[in-house]
């Protein structure tokens, strides 16, 4: 055994001295290409000092990058976000297909548009849940939805109700500012809440968000916001390409009136050729496998129309119709 031990430490140390001598031997051929290849990824990638705006506006009113420390803010709010590629570009993904339901509603509420690009900071426009659990589009706190008017429980949370939820977050956001006196402030104030701004406003004897001294988070905001309006309304000037076919798309949908409980939504679906799976994308606010609705509230369940999904257990059924009829013929 003591031998064979030796014999095979032998070979191991001779082995490993072949692979030393070869790895020191460079292959002409394999230098060649790796120098090309270096010289291809430095020649066709390359990081940029992005250009500072002229007259960058947050709901029309100027962000004063003349000041240096409003500058550096806003440059590190846009340099974040266009070398975040990836996000960048689900971002204008998800962009085309929830905008056109956002933007209609800001504007019946007497909103400025960029207030969209509030809901994007806040949630990526996902049905997100913070730490806090605030929840969805426009992280919604639970006292805050039930104080506007939401419904929040178990069974229905109409915080992940996009329409239902934009008009709370515009009925906020115009309270603010009424409050507050402009539209920064009001944006500010989504995310630090009317007395906290208010408090900063009085402590620091300012009247512009931009002259406070808040912490990171809130300190941050508005620049976000003001980054991912001048980035998702110029894709090309920020390097980020597709096509419209590469967007993700709004399946158009239909309105079903529900004035009864539902006891089971696989059913529910069943009858709109559709299965549980695309009723509760549809419907996020339904939390549950059934509706309760003892109160005999109405509600508007969303249906997509025909069309956009192919469903295998309809397709299933369709094949055993067919079966079915050929074993009766």
């Amino acid at each position: 055994m003591g031998v064979l031990k030796n014999v095979l430490f032998v070979l191991g140390t001779l082995f490993s001295l072949l692979l030393l001598i070869n790895a020191t031997k460079v292959d002409p051929i394999k230098k060649e290409e790796h120098k090309i290849l270096t010289e291809s990824l430095i020649n066709d990638y390359n990081v940029y000092a992005v250009p500072m705006p002229e007259n960058i506006n947050f709901a029309g009113e100027l962000v004063p990058v003349e000041n240096p420390d409003i500058r550096e803010r806003m440059d590190r709010e846009l340099l974040v976000n266009t070398y975040w590629q990836s996000n960048g570009l689900l971002l204008f993904k998800r962009a085309h297909k929830y905008f056109p339901v956002i933007e209609p509603i800001l504007k019946e509420e007497g909103l400025p548009d960029d207030f969209k690009y509030l809901a994007v900071i806040e949630s990526g426009l996902t049905q997100a849940v913070s730490p806090a659990r605030a929840t969805g589009f426009w992280q919604i706190l639970k006292t805050t939805g039930r104080e506007y008017g939401l419904e929040i429980n178990q069974n229905v949370d109409e915080r992940y109700h996009i329409e239902k939820a934009t008009r709370v977050a515009c009925k906020y956001l115009k309270a603010a500012k009424e409050r507050l006196g402009t539209w920064t402030l009001a944006a500010a104030a989504y995310n630090a809440g009317n007395a906290g701004i208010r408090k900063q406003l009085e402590r620091q004897n300012a009247t512009s968000y931009y002259d406070l001294l808040l912490g990171q988070e809130t300190g941050r905001y508005v620049f976000r916001i003001a980054a991912m309006k001048e980035i998702l309304s110029n894709p090309r000037k920020y390097g980020f390409n597709f096509k419209k076919r590469d967007l993700y798309s709004h399946i158009p949908t239909f309105n079903v009136l529900v004035e009864e409980p539902i006891t089971d939504f696989n059913e529910f679906a069943a009858k709109y050729k559709i299965n549980y799976k695309i009723l509760k994308l549809h419907n996020p606010w339904l939390r549950e496998t059934h509706l309760n609705n003892a109160s005999g509230k109405e509600y508007l369940i969303q249906i997509p129309k025909e069309g956009h999904y192919k469903i295998a257990s309809n397709q299933n059924i369709e094949i055993k119709e067919m079966l079915m009829d050929t074993i009766r013929e």
